[in-house]
């Protein structure tokens, strides 16, 4: 492994484990998905006792989860959470996101919103001044795949059929490539409005509250 790759997961490690700081007493924590939440998750393994347990928003973090004894919640049950930590792909310095990148953007997006504080876990890699160097997810019904692709490109974007990926949820994914996104926050409200959009990977409307790279609040 290269040193540029030694360090990037260390600081993928830090910041999961610095994470733990905005954990309190008795909460339900919503967790998200991904490479740097699995460390987020290990450390959560080590204080699970002072937790009633966690909401999670995909199945590989489900499993990963309850490998280290830490049960499961619905959303349904718990209500409104206190906190939820996830990564991203993109960030900017308003602390809105690209996220979406292992397709669970959906039920990341739930479980942000139900959250009062969104901390968000990266590495430096995934600090940008524009959104859209990553290419923009979206999640969409099979059946409206070319439609939504159609839509997209009369935006100027280039549409990419993420082949054989089915989310959690049973639907596709689309990757929009070619975008610099200057107003993440209308984007993410225009593309909602297209029929057959379940979810847009702009996490801009319910940006991150906290940034962590590394040890270190952005």
């Amino acid at each position: 492994m290269s040193n540029a790759s030694n360090d990037t997961a260390a600081q993928k490690r830090l910041a999961g484990e610095t994470a733990i700081r905005y954990v309190e007493e008795g909460a339900v924590v919503g967790v998200g998905t991904g490479s740097t939440v699995a460390y987020f998750i290990d450390a959560l393994a080590t204080v699970k006792e002072r937790i009633r347990g966690a909401v999670s928003s995909s199945e590989q973090s489900t499993a990963q989860l309850r490998k280290h004894g830490i049960e499961v919640l619905d959303l349904n049950a718990t209500g409104p959470l206190a906190l939820y930590v996830d990564g991203a792909d993109e960030c900017d310095p308003h602390k809105r996101l690209i996220k979406g990148g292992g397709a669970a953007l959906t039920r990341e997006k739930i479980v942000a919103e139900a959250s009062a504080k969104f901390v968000c876990i990266i590495d430096a890699s995934k600090r940008v001044d524009v959104l859209g160097r990553f290419p923009l997810p979206i999640e969409v019904i099979p059946m409206a795949r070319s439609l939504v692709g159609r839509e997209i490109v009369a935006l100027g974007g280039n549409p990419v059929w993420r082949d054989g990926v089915v989310t959690d949820n049973g639907n596709w994914i689309i990757d929009v490539h070619g975008w610099q996104i200057a107003d993440p926050v209308a984007l993410e409200r225009e593309l909602n409005q297209i029929p057959g959009v379940v979810a847009v990977g702009l996490f801009a409307r319910r940006p991150a509250d906290v940034v962590l790279v590394g040890d270190r609040e952005m």
